[in-house]
């Protein structure tokens, strides 16, 4: 039993490979070029506590064309990065190593840099994208096997791949260890009255959260012996802490220096949880900001993960019936979802993109959404739907193309002022004997469903969002202090068609990375009863003989016969559907 676990744990530690490296640039740059910055670093693993370490060594960067996903409110920010000259070896402090492995990126060029491990052992650093807020830049580079079976991971150096015979031996040279994926400060957003940190480890997911009495947050600046400014924790939930912001006179800005990491404290244990977040000024209010009206009356938002091939089904369709605006949340795509968003802009939907690559936070991501939107102006109501979900009405059906008002997701806004959610049930769709992707698209190809209704996604009050950010995947808890109530409507007014399993190699894609966060690897043999697991399939990924017709109890061809009477030829391969 004992050599069953070691070779288990170790099978999952050749999971643990790709490390993301971050460095910091000046947020004072023109729209074509990046002043020079201090390089970070991020990675982790192991289950020991540890401080961040800071470097003063500078590297020069520009020239990195970004990938153009970001939201355009913030794009002049990072609208072009490029690592085209460091000194031989830049010091780096911050190294996350993230819970499974990720295809290889190519460079535009020749591999330029590399990741330098302590025992002397390289491999190149990729660079990955640029992050939205901070401006960082992000690589990653495979864990040699060598450096692997060392029982302690330290933080490598990235080094130019030109001096490769230049670099130092470090073998000797002490470094911080690397930070745990699953217990450090990852992103943090500042609002008009406060500072939320979104951060893991620090509670649990069970619903034992710590009393904002147990923890502080923590700005840090400086060089040598850190400066800090505490305030207290005013709401702890999940992965969300807010707090106030720092008196600036304590910080020292327009004086002292601009970039300040910002953490949480555990009192009670003296402990500092490590942190790759900075903290950005408060933001400046605009004249009549709180009584300006949103800009989209309905937006989708989802976390998304390589969904080129079924994305522009998604957004056609529901942009027909009533979406004004999509915000997606890239969990790291590396497919051709940039080039399909980019086509869809040039038709004119409107589509929003965060880069969000912190694996197994999609309840936080969408708690970010929130404050992204009311700070954006953006959204009055959101609709928490992925993109293998379609949501309509059975009375559509009585909607004639030409002859009556075109059916609309809008009428789904409830008239009463207390209501600040609608929640929708699912129905699960099965393969349907489908055996590859249908180039006709999901809605078409698959029609055969589980009889049993599932949990059930939502559409919600951006204003009605209770102030804690709690929510459930697709579902958040509303301010009733303020009066909201949650509302929820039965199958035979809306319903949500989730064409969740689907022929086997695009289901067994999709489960083995999926962005919630119950289930890390759908491999493992831990967590079984969770609803991200498919009944009945257990964690092996091996295609059952009955695969093509499971989950098949009931015909159901509403939405293919709607999506068909309304648009005519409706099928992702046609964009003037």
């Amino acid at each position: 039993m004992r050599r069953r676990s070691t070779r288990a744990t170790g099978t999952f530690l050749l999971c643990l490979l790709f490390i993301l490296l971050f460095s910091i640039f000046s947020l004072h740059l023109s729209r074509n070029a990046i002043s020079s910055s201090s390089l970070h670093l991020n990675l982790n693993l192991d289950n020991r506590h540890h401080l961040l370490h800071h470097s003063n060594k500078r590297a020069l960067l520009n020239n990195f064309d970004n990938d153009g996903l970001l939201p355009h409110p913030i794009a002049h920010r990072v609208s072009s990065v490029n690592v085209s000259s460091l000194s031989f070896s830049v010091s780096v402090s911050d190294s996350v190593l993230l819970p499974e492995p990720l295809p290889p990126l190519p460079l535009d060029r020749d591999d330029n840099y590399h990741c330098l491990f302590r025992n002397n052992q390289r491999s190149p650093a990729k660079f990955f994208a640029v992050l939205p807020f901070t401006n960082r830049t992000t690589f990653r580079c495979v864990m040699p096997e060598s450096v692997r079976r060392r029982r302690i991971f330290s933080q490598p150096n990235l080094v130019a791949s030109s001096s490769y015979n230049e670099s130092p031996d470090l073998s000797s040279s002490p470094a911080p260890e690397l930070l745990r994926w699953n217990f450090f400060v990852y992103e943090s957003f500042s609002t008009d009255d406060d500072v939320v940190l979104f951060a893991k480890g620090v509670n649990s997911r069970q619903g034992n959260d710590r009393s904002p009495n147990e923890l502080r947050c923590v700005f840090s600046f400086g060089d040598g012996i850190r400066n800090t400014v505490k305030t207290t924790v005013t709401s702890s939930v999940q992965e969300v802490f807010r707090c106030p912001h720092p008196d600036p006179l304590e910080l020292g800005l327009g004086q002292g220096p601009e970039r300040i990491t910002v953490s949480l404290e555990i009192i009670a244990g003296n402990l500092l949880v490590p942190s790759v977040a900075y903290y950005t000024r408060r933001p400046n209010k605009k004249p009549n900001s709180l009584h300006a009206r949103p800009k989209y009356q309905i937006c989708a938002c989802t976390m998304v993960y390589n969904v080129a091939k079924f994305l522009r089904e998604w957004v056609m369709y529901h942009s027909k019936v009533g979406i004004d605006n999509f915000l997606l949340y890239d969990n790291g795509s590396d497919d051709d979802l940039k080039k399909v968003i980019n086509e869809l802009r040039g038709e004119g939907y409107n589509i929003s993109v965060l880069l969000w690559i912190w694996p197994k936070t999609q309840e936080a991501g969408f708690s970010h959404s929130v404050l992204y939107s009311k700070s954006q102006g953006m959204c009055k109501w959101i609709m928490y739907v992925d993109v293998d979900e379609f949501v309509f009405s059975p009375s559509w059906g009585n909607v004639g193309k030409g002859h009556e008002k075109f059916p609309s997701l809008k009428s789904m806004v409830p008239r009463e002022k207390h209501v600040g959610q609608v929640s929708v049930n699912c129905l699960e769709f099965g393969p349907s004997s489908q055996k590859v992707h249908p180039l006709e698209g999901v809605t078409q190809g698959y029609t055969c469903r589980r009889k049993v209704e599932q949990r059930h996604k939502s559409m919600v009050l951006v204003d009605a969002v209770n102030p804690s950010l709690w929510n459930v995947i697709h579902h958040f808890m509303v301010n009733d202090k303020a009066g909201f109530v949650s509302i929820q409507l039965g199958l035979d007014k809306w319903v949500v068609n989730h064409y969740k399993y689907q022929a086997w190699d695009e289901f067994k894609n999709k489960f083995r990375r999926r962005v919630s966060a119950y289930v890390v690897d759908w491999r493992q043999n831990v967590n079984l009863n969770s609803k991200d697991r498919t009944p009945g399939l257990g964690h092996e990924a091996i295609e059952p003989e009955d695969w093509a017709t499971k989950f098949c109890e009931v015909r159901d061809e509403r939405l293919k016969s709607f999506t068909q009477k309304w648009f005519g030829s409706f099928s992702p391969n046609h964009t003037h559907a």
